[in-house]
Protein backbone atom coordinates (compact mmCIF):
# COMPACT_ATOMS: atom_id res chain seq x y z
CA UNK A 1 0.00 0.00 0.00
CA UNK A 2 2.74 2.15 0.89
CA UNK A 3 4.32 2.07 -2.43
CA UNK A 4 0.61 2.08 -4.61
CA UNK A 5 0.23 6.00 -2.38
CA UNK A 6 3.81 6.71 -3.39
CA UNK A 7 3.19 6.05 -7.11
CA UNK A 8 -0.27 7.72 -6.69
CA UNK A 9 1.63 10.92 -5.06
CA UNK A 10 4.47 10.88 -8.09
CA UNK A 11 1.30 11.14 -10.53
CA UNK A 12 0.08 13.93 -9.89
CA UNK A 13 3.12 15.59 -9.16
CA UNK A 14 3.85 15.17 -12.67
CA UNK A 15 0.64 16.67 -13.90
CA UNK A 16 0.81 19.64 -11.31
CA UNK A 17 -1.55 22.23 -13.13
CA UNK A 18 -4.31 19.47 -14.37
CA UNK A 19 -4.12 18.29 -10.85
CA UNK A 20 -4.79 21.80 -8.99
CA UNK A 21 -7.43 22.78 -11.64
CA UNK A 22 -9.24 19.53 -11.22
CA UNK A 23 -9.11 19.49 -7.55
CA UNK A 24 -10.26 23.43 -7.66
CA UNK A 25 -13.57 22.48 -9.00
CA UNK A 26 -14.21 19.45 -5.80
CA UNK A 27 -13.06 22.18 -3.63
CA UNK A 28 -15.46 24.71 -4.73
CA UNK A 29 -18.14 22.21 -4.48
CA UNK A 30 -17.44 21.12 -1.13
CA UNK A 31 -17.05 25.24 -0.13
CA UNK A 32 -21.09 25.30 -1.88
CA UNK A 33 -22.34 22.61 0.19
CA UNK A 34 -20.90 23.87 3.52
CA UNK A 35 -21.32 27.59 3.06
CA UNK A 36 -24.66 27.71 1.60
CA UNK A 37 -26.17 25.09 4.21
CA UNK A 38 -24.67 27.31 7.34
CA UNK A 39 -26.43 30.59 5.87
CA UNK A 40 -29.62 28.97 6.13
CA UNK A 41 -29.16 27.49 9.38
CA UNK A 42 -27.94 31.56 10.53
CA UNK A 43 -31.27 32.28 8.95
CA UNK A 44 -33.52 29.74 10.70
CA UNK A 45 -31.88 30.39 14.17
CA UNK A 46 -32.26 34.14 14.03
CA UNK A 47 -36.04 33.96 12.88
CA UNK A 48 -36.62 31.59 15.73
CA UNK A 49 -34.61 34.40 17.84
CA UNK A 50 -36.46 37.36 16.42
CA UNK A 51 -40.03 35.54 17.58
CA UNK A 52 -38.89 34.73 20.35
CA UNK A 53 -38.07 38.38 21.54
CA UNK A 54 -41.88 39.05 21.42
CA UNK A 55 -42.41 35.68 22.78
CA UNK A 56 -42.37 31.87 23.15
CA UNK A 57 -45.45 30.05 21.18
CA UNK A 58 -47.68 33.53 21.92
CA UNK A 59 -50.95 33.86 20.82
CA UNK A 60 -52.42 37.51 21.90
CA UNK A 61 -56.76 37.51 21.63
CA UNK A 62 -58.59 40.88 20.64
CA UNK A 63 -61.81 41.53 21.26
CA UNK A 64 -63.71 42.83 18.04
CA UNK A 65 -66.76 43.76 16.33
CA UNK A 66 -69.28 40.78 15.43
CA UNK A 67 -70.59 40.57 11.23
CA UNK A 68 -73.21 37.88 11.60
CA UNK A 69 -76.84 37.68 13.80
CA UNK A 70 -76.33 35.03 16.32
CA UNK A 71 -78.26 34.82 19.98
CA UNK A 72 -80.38 37.23 19.02
CA UNK A 73 -77.80 39.98 18.69
CA UNK A 74 -77.24 42.44 16.22
CA UNK A 75 -74.62 42.18 13.99
CA UNK A 76 -71.61 44.90 14.52
CA UNK A 77 -71.56 44.66 17.85
CA UNK A 78 -68.71 45.45 19.64
CA UNK A 79 -66.65 42.73 21.84
CA UNK A 80 -64.98 43.58 25.43
CA UNK A 81 -62.66 41.15 26.90
CA UNK A 82 -62.90 40.79 30.52
CA UNK A 83 -60.77 39.19 33.16
CA UNK A 84 -63.51 36.42 33.44
CA UNK A 85 -63.17 35.97 29.61
CA UNK A 86 -59.32 34.79 30.75
CA UNK A 87 -60.25 32.71 33.74
CA UNK A 88 -62.93 30.91 31.30
CA UNK A 89 -60.28 30.19 28.59
CA UNK A 90 -57.64 29.02 31.33
CA UNK A 91 -60.34 26.54 32.97
CA UNK A 92 -62.45 25.54 29.99
CA UNK A 93 -59.78 24.65 27.44
CA UNK A 94 -57.23 22.02 27.38
CA UNK A 95 -55.65 23.49 24.68
CA UNK A 96 -54.55 26.35 26.39
CA UNK A 97 -51.47 25.89 28.87
CA UNK A 98 -51.05 29.76 29.80
CA UNK A 99 -53.33 32.69 29.99
CA UNK A 100 -53.19 36.24 31.42
CA UNK A 101 -54.89 39.36 31.22
CA UNK A 102 -53.71 42.22 29.88
CA UNK A 103 -54.46 45.78 30.27
CA UNK A 104 -52.41 48.35 28.93
CA UNK A 105 -52.14 51.87 29.00
CA UNK A 106 -50.72 54.84 26.69
CA UNK A 107 -49.09 58.52 27.71
CA UNK A 108 -49.29 57.60 31.63
CA UNK A 109 -47.24 60.60 33.20
CA UNK A 110 -44.10 58.85 34.29
CA UNK A 111 -41.83 60.90 36.60
CA UNK A 112 -38.46 59.90 38.21
CA UNK A 113 -36.01 61.75 40.73
CA UNK A 114 -34.52 62.92 37.45
CA UNK A 115 -36.36 62.76 34.37
CA UNK A 116 -40.20 62.78 33.01
CA UNK A 117 -41.56 60.96 30.39
CA UNK A 118 -44.98 60.09 28.78
CA UNK A 119 -44.64 56.36 28.58
CA UNK A 120 -46.54 53.20 27.96
CA UNK A 121 -47.69 50.83 30.86
CA UNK A 122 -48.70 47.28 30.80
CA UNK A 123 -50.39 45.34 33.34
CA UNK A 124 -50.30 41.53 33.68
CA UNK A 125 -49.75 38.61 35.62
CA UNK A 126 -46.91 36.74 36.36
CA UNK A 127 -47.46 33.96 33.67
CA UNK A 128 -47.28 36.97 31.06
CA UNK A 129 -43.36 37.54 31.25
CA UNK A 130 -42.76 33.83 30.86
CA UNK A 131 -45.07 33.89 27.51
CA UNK A 132 -43.56 36.88 26.14
CA UNK A 133 -39.98 36.46 27.28
CA UNK A 134 -39.79 39.48 29.68
CA UNK A 135 -36.26 38.72 31.24
CA UNK A 136 -34.76 41.05 33.92
CA UNK A 137 -30.98 41.99 33.61
CA UNK A 138 -30.97 43.21 37.07
CA UNK A 139 -33.58 43.06 39.86
CA UNK A 140 -36.11 40.47 39.82
CA UNK A 141 -39.45 39.81 38.40
CA UNK A 142 -43.07 40.62 39.20
CA UNK A 143 -44.20 37.18 41.39
CA UNK A 144 -47.70 36.08 42.53
CA UNK A 145 -47.72 37.95 45.93
CA UNK A 146 -47.14 41.44 43.59
CA UNK A 147 -50.21 40.31 42.28
CA UNK A 148 -52.19 39.16 45.15
CA UNK A 149 -51.39 42.40 47.35
CA UNK A 150 -51.93 44.51 43.88
CA UNK A 151 -48.38 46.07 45.14
CA UNK A 152 -47.31 49.05 43.12
CA UNK A 153 -43.94 47.83 41.92
CA UNK A 154 -42.59 48.11 38.45
CA UNK A 155 -40.34 46.85 35.58
CA UNK A 156 -38.64 49.42 33.14
CA UNK A 157 -37.93 48.15 30.04
CA UNK A 158 -34.02 49.33 28.60
CA UNK A 159 -34.68 52.23 27.01
CA UNK A 160 -37.46 53.55 29.74
CA UNK A 161 -34.71 53.23 32.55
CA UNK A 162 -32.17 54.93 30.68
CA UNK A 163 -34.87 57.75 29.29
CA UNK A 164 -35.40 58.06 33.71
CA UNK A 165 -32.59 57.72 35.36
CA UNK A 166 -29.28 57.84 32.69
CA UNK A 167 -26.92 55.67 33.49
CA UNK A 168 -28.45 55.42 37.18
CA UNK A 169 -29.56 52.05 38.75
CA UNK A 170 -33.08 52.21 38.95
CA UNK A 171 -33.28 49.40 41.21
CA UNK A 172 -35.43 50.17 44.45
CA UNK A 173 -36.09 53.84 42.95
CA UNK A 174 -39.40 55.47 43.01
CA UNK A 175 -41.04 55.95 40.14
CA UNK A 176 -44.77 58.39 39.54
CA UNK A 177 -47.05 56.93 37.21
CA UNK A 178 -50.32 59.62 36.78
CA UNK A 179 -49.32 60.02 40.87
CA UNK A 180 -48.88 57.11 41.87
CA UNK A 181 -45.96 55.72 43.65
CA UNK A 182 -44.15 52.64 42.05
CA UNK A 183 -40.98 51.12 43.43
CA UNK A 184 -39.05 49.84 40.65
CA UNK A 185 -38.24 46.08 41.32
CA UNK A 186 -36.25 44.81 38.15
CA UNK A 187 -34.60 46.58 34.65
CA UNK A 188 -35.41 44.37 31.49
CA UNK A 189 -32.81 43.50 29.36
CA UNK A 190 -32.27 45.05 25.76
CA UNK A 191 -34.77 42.91 23.67
CA UNK A 192 -34.20 42.79 19.84
CA UNK A 193 -37.77 43.42 19.15
CA UNK A 194 -39.04 43.90 15.46
CA UNK A 195 -42.27 42.91 15.60
CA UNK A 196 -45.02 44.06 18.58
CA UNK A 197 -48.92 44.13 19.06
CA UNK A 198 -48.35 47.33 21.35
CA UNK A 199 -45.20 48.95 21.47
CA UNK A 200 -41.93 47.83 22.12
CA UNK A 201 -40.96 46.44 25.24
CA UNK A 202 -37.57 47.98 25.74
CA UNK A 203 -39.75 51.88 26.13
CA UNK A 204 -42.22 50.63 28.46
CA UNK A 205 -43.46 49.61 32.05
CA UNK A 206 -44.85 46.36 33.22
CA UNK A 207 -46.80 46.30 36.77
CA UNK A 208 -48.97 43.82 38.50
CA UNK A 209 -52.80 43.21 36.49
CA UNK A 210 -54.19 43.70 40.13
CA UNK A 211 -52.35 47.14 40.74
CA UNK A 212 -53.29 48.53 36.85
CA UNK A 213 -56.70 46.96 37.42
CA UNK A 214 -57.28 49.51 40.39
CA UNK A 215 -55.22 52.42 39.35
CA UNK A 216 -55.70 52.81 35.61
CA UNK A 217 -58.72 50.89 34.44
CA UNK A 218 -59.11 51.59 30.60
CA UNK A 219 -61.84 54.63 30.30
CA UNK A 220 -62.41 54.02 26.74
CA UNK A 221 -64.55 50.63 27.04
CA UNK A 222 -67.05 49.24 29.72
CA UNK A 223 -66.16 48.48 33.11
CA UNK A 224 -63.44 45.93 33.61
CA UNK A 225 -62.36 45.39 30.18
CA UNK A 226 -59.17 44.19 29.19
CA UNK A 227 -56.92 45.78 26.32
CA UNK A 228 -55.74 41.70 25.46
CA UNK A 229 -55.60 38.39 26.48
CA UNK A 230 -52.06 36.59 25.81
CA UNK A 231 -51.83 33.10 26.03
CA UNK A 232 -49.50 29.71 25.13
CA UNK A 233 -51.12 27.08 23.61
CA UNK A 234 -50.18 23.55 25.31
CA UNK A 235 -47.86 20.97 23.21
CA UNK A 236 -49.66 18.84 21.59
CA UNK A 237 -51.44 21.89 20.09
CA UNK A 238 -48.30 22.63 18.57
CA UNK A 239 -47.11 19.36 17.69
CA UNK A 240 -50.80 19.32 15.42
CA UNK A 241 -49.64 22.70 13.65
CA UNK A 242 -47.62 20.95 10.35
CA UNK A 243 -49.83 17.89 10.43
CA UNK A 244 -53.04 20.07 9.92
CA UNK A 245 -51.38 22.80 7.80
CA UNK A 246 -49.79 19.22 5.06
CA UNK A 247 -53.71 17.74 5.29
CA UNK A 248 -55.12 21.16 3.81
CA UNK A 249 -57.51 20.93 0.41
CA UNK A 250 -57.40 24.67 -0.01
CA UNK A 251 -55.95 27.86 1.16
CA UNK A 252 -53.58 28.11 3.82
CA UNK A 253 -56.37 31.11 4.51
CA UNK A 254 -59.51 28.63 5.00
CA UNK A 255 -57.97 26.72 7.35
CA UNK A 256 -59.54 25.95 10.86
CA UNK A 257 -56.85 25.96 13.29
CA UNK A 258 -57.95 23.77 16.55
CA UNK A 259 -56.64 26.56 18.91
CA UNK A 260 -58.73 29.15 16.90
CA UNK A 261 -61.91 27.56 16.83
CA UNK A 262 -61.27 26.70 20.47
CA UNK A 263 -60.63 30.23 21.69
CA UNK A 264 -63.78 31.64 19.80
CA UNK A 265 -66.14 28.72 21.07
CA UNK A 266 -65.28 29.25 24.25
CA UNK A 267 -65.95 33.34 23.87
CA UNK A 268 -68.97 32.69 21.97
CA UNK A 269 -70.94 31.19 25.04
CA UNK A 270 -69.66 33.87 27.07
CA UNK A 271 -70.37 37.06 24.65
CA UNK A 272 -73.86 35.10 22.18
CA UNK A 273 -71.98 35.73 19.24
CA UNK A 274 -71.32 32.90 16.04
CA UNK A 275 -68.39 30.56 17.27
CA UNK A 276 -67.71 30.72 13.37
CA UNK A 277 -67.25 34.53 12.83
CA UNK A 278 -63.87 35.19 12.18
CA UNK A 279 -64.32 39.41 13.10
CA UNK A 280 -66.13 38.67 16.93
CA UNK A 281 -62.43 38.02 17.74
CA UNK A 282 -59.47 38.01 16.06
CA UNK A 283 -56.07 36.21 16.93
CA UNK A 284 -52.24 36.76 16.32
CA UNK A 285 -50.87 33.25 16.45
CA UNK A 286 -46.94 33.57 16.31
CA UNK A 287 -46.90 29.72 15.94
CA UNK A 288 -48.02 30.42 12.97
CA UNK A 289 -45.84 32.93 11.64
CA UNK A 290 -42.81 30.48 13.02
CA UNK A 291 -44.43 27.65 10.92
CA UNK A 292 -44.84 29.57 7.92
CA UNK A 293 -41.12 30.87 7.98
CA UNK A 294 -39.75 27.59 8.79
CA UNK A 295 -41.11 25.92 6.08
CA UNK A 296 -39.80 29.02 3.80
CA UNK A 297 -36.21 28.75 5.11
CA UNK A 298 -36.20 24.89 4.40
CA UNK A 299 -37.15 24.90 0.93
CA UNK A 300 -34.49 27.63 0.80
CA UNK A 301 -31.89 25.51 2.66
CA UNK A 302 -32.83 22.50 0.51
CA UNK A 303 -32.08 24.70 -2.37
CA UNK A 304 -29.06 25.86 -1.21
CA UNK A 305 -27.93 22.39 -0.28
CA UNK A 306 -28.92 21.03 -3.69
CA UNK A 307 -27.05 24.31 -5.81
CA UNK A 308 -24.13 22.93 -3.48
CA UNK A 309 -24.30 19.45 -4.24
CA UNK A 310 -24.31 19.81 -8.14
CA UNK A 311 -21.74 22.58 -8.15
CA UNK A 312 -19.73 19.22 -6.16
CA UNK A 313 -21.01 16.93 -8.78
CA UNK A 314 -19.68 19.30 -11.81
CA UNK A 315 -16.36 18.96 -10.15
CA UNK A 316 -16.96 15.12 -9.82
CA UNK A 317 -17.21 14.95 -13.79
CA UNK A 318 -14.13 16.94 -13.40
CA UNK A 319 -12.18 14.50 -11.88
CA UNK A 320 -13.77 11.63 -14.46
CA UNK A 321 -12.94 13.49 -17.53
CA UNK A 322 -8.97 14.09 -16.17
CA UNK A 323 -8.88 10.28 -14.77
CA UNK A 324 -10.04 8.99 -18.17
CA UNK A 325 -6.99 11.00 -20.20
CA UNK A 326 -4.85 9.76 -17.48
CA UNK A 327 -5.75 6.25 -18.73
CA UNK A 328 -5.37 7.30 -21.79
CA UNK A 329 -2.37 8.76 -21.89
CA UNK A 330 -0.71 6.18 -19.24
CA UNK A 331 -2.08 2.98 -21.84
CA UNK A 332 0.87 1.92 -22.51
CA UNK A 333 2.51 1.82 -19.28
CA UNK A 334 -0.89 -0.21 -18.07
CA UNK A 335 0.11 -2.86 -20.54
CA UNK A 336 4.12 -2.70 -19.51
CA UNK A 337 2.54 -3.37 -15.57
CA UNK A 338 0.42 -6.22 -16.62
CA UNK A 339 2.82 -7.85 -18.93
CA UNK A 340 5.18 -7.93 -16.22
CA UNK A 341 2.87 -9.47 -14.03
CA UNK A 342 0.57 -6.55 -12.59
CA UNK A 343 -3.28 -7.82 -12.30
CA UNK A 344 -6.41 -6.75 -13.27
CA UNK A 345 -6.69 -5.52 -9.57
CA UNK A 346 -3.53 -3.93 -8.95
CA UNK A 347 -3.99 -1.10 -11.88
CA UNK A 348 -7.92 -1.35 -10.82
CA UNK A 349 -6.72 -0.44 -7.10
CA UNK A 350 -4.12 2.12 -8.38
CA UNK A 351 -6.31 4.60 -10.10
CA UNK A 352 -8.98 4.40 -8.07
CA UNK A 353 -6.97 5.36 -5.29
CA UNK A 354 -5.49 8.38 -7.56
CA UNK A 355 -8.68 9.08 -8.09
CA UNK A 356 -9.85 9.16 -4.09
CA UNK A 357 -7.03 10.88 -2.95
CA UNK A 358 -7.67 13.84 -5.72
CA UNK A 359 -10.83 14.29 -4.81
CA UNK A 360 -10.61 13.94 -0.89
CA UNK A 361 -7.51 16.33 -0.78
CA UNK A 362 -9.31 18.33 -2.52
CA UNK A 363 -12.63 18.31 -0.30
CA UNK A 364 -10.55 18.58 2.62
CA UNK A 365 -9.16 21.99 1.46
CA UNK A 366 -12.85 23.30 0.77
CA UNK A 367 -13.85 21.94 3.94
CA UNK A 368 -11.31 24.38 5.14
CA UNK A 369 -11.83 27.02 3.32
CA UNK A 370 -15.47 27.00 3.92
CA UNK A 371 -14.54 26.92 7.82
CA UNK A 372 -12.55 30.51 7.14
CA UNK A 373 -15.43 32.00 5.40
CA UNK A 374 -17.60 31.33 7.78
CA UNK A 375 -15.56 32.50 10.49
CA UNK A 376 -14.77 35.98 9.28
CA UNK A 377 -18.66 36.26 7.91
CA UNK A 378 -19.87 35.72 11.68
CA UNK A 379 -17.08 38.93 12.81
CA UNK A 380 -19.06 41.01 10.61
CA UNK A 381 -22.25 42.92 12.08
CA UNK A 382 -25.32 40.57 12.50
CA UNK A 383 -28.82 42.00 11.27
CA UNK A 384 -31.54 40.49 14.02
CA UNK A 385 -33.09 38.60 11.07
CA UNK A 386 -29.37 36.28 10.68
CA UNK A 387 -27.49 34.83 13.53
CA UNK A 388 -24.43 34.21 11.62
CA UNK A 389 -23.44 31.09 9.26
CA UNK A 390 -23.82 27.76 11.44
CA UNK A 391 -22.66 25.08 10.43
CA UNK A 392 -24.67 21.92 12.11
CA UNK A 393 -23.36 18.50 12.28
CA UNK A 394 -26.07 17.58 9.57
CA UNK A 395 -24.82 19.96 7.17
CA UNK A 396 -21.19 18.46 8.03
CA UNK A 397 -22.25 14.65 7.23
CA UNK A 398 -23.85 16.04 4.16
CA UNK A 399 -20.84 17.59 2.65
CA UNK A 400 -18.90 14.47 3.69
CA UNK A 401 -21.14 11.96 2.38
CA UNK A 402 -21.59 13.97 -0.68
CA UNK A 403 -18.15 13.90 -1.24
CA UNK A 404 -17.45 10.07 -0.36
CA UNK A 405 -20.07 9.64 -3.12
CA UNK A 406 -18.33 11.83 -5.43
CA UNK A 407 -15.05 10.37 -4.87
CA UNK A 408 -16.33 7.19 -5.49
CA UNK A 409 -17.86 7.55 -8.49
CA UNK A 410 -14.98 9.84 -10.30
CA UNK A 411 -12.55 7.20 -9.51
CA UNK A 412 -14.67 3.83 -9.95
CA UNK A 413 -15.53 4.59 -13.67
CA UNK A 414 -11.81 4.93 -15.05
CA UNK A 415 -10.17 2.86 -12.88
CA UNK A 416 -12.29 0.06 -13.81
CA UNK A 417 -11.67 0.72 -17.72
CA UNK A 418 -7.97 0.81 -17.15
CA UNK A 419 -7.72 -2.44 -15.69
CA UNK A 420 -9.62 -3.93 -18.10
CA UNK A 421 -7.48 -2.79 -21.51
CA UNK A 422 -5.63 -6.05 -22.82
CA UNK A 423 -1.99 -5.75 -22.23
CA UNK A 424 -1.17 -6.40 -26.38
CA UNK A 425 -3.32 -3.37 -27.07
CA UNK A 426 -2.02 -1.66 -24.66
CA UNK A 427 1.06 -2.13 -25.26
CA UNK A 428 0.58 -1.26 -29.72
CA UNK A 429 -1.00 1.73 -28.39
CA UNK A 430 0.14 4.63 -29.76
CA UNK A 431 -0.94 8.38 -27.74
Amino acid sequence: MRDLLIDVVRNLRANRLRSVLTMFGIAWGVVAVVVLSATGEGFRRGNEHVLQELGRNVVIVFGGRTSAQAGGERAGRRIYLTLADARALATASRAIAVVSPEIQRTGVRVKSPFNAGALTVDGMEPAYQRIRTIEVARGRLLDEADEAGARRVALVGADAAVQLFGRRDPLGANVSLDGFPYTVVGVIRKKEQDSSYNGQDNEKLFVPFAAIARDFPRTDAPDGSLSQIVLAPAPFVLDGLEPALRARTGRVDDIRWPLHAEVRRVLASRHRFDPDDQDAVTLWDTNLQSLMFGRMIDTMRRFFSLVGLVTLGLGGIGVMNIMLVAVRERTREIGVRKALGATTRDIQLQFLTEGMLLTLISGAGGFIVALVVCGLVNQLPMPSRFQGMTLTWEAGVLALAALGAVAVAAAVYPATRASRLPPVEALRFEA
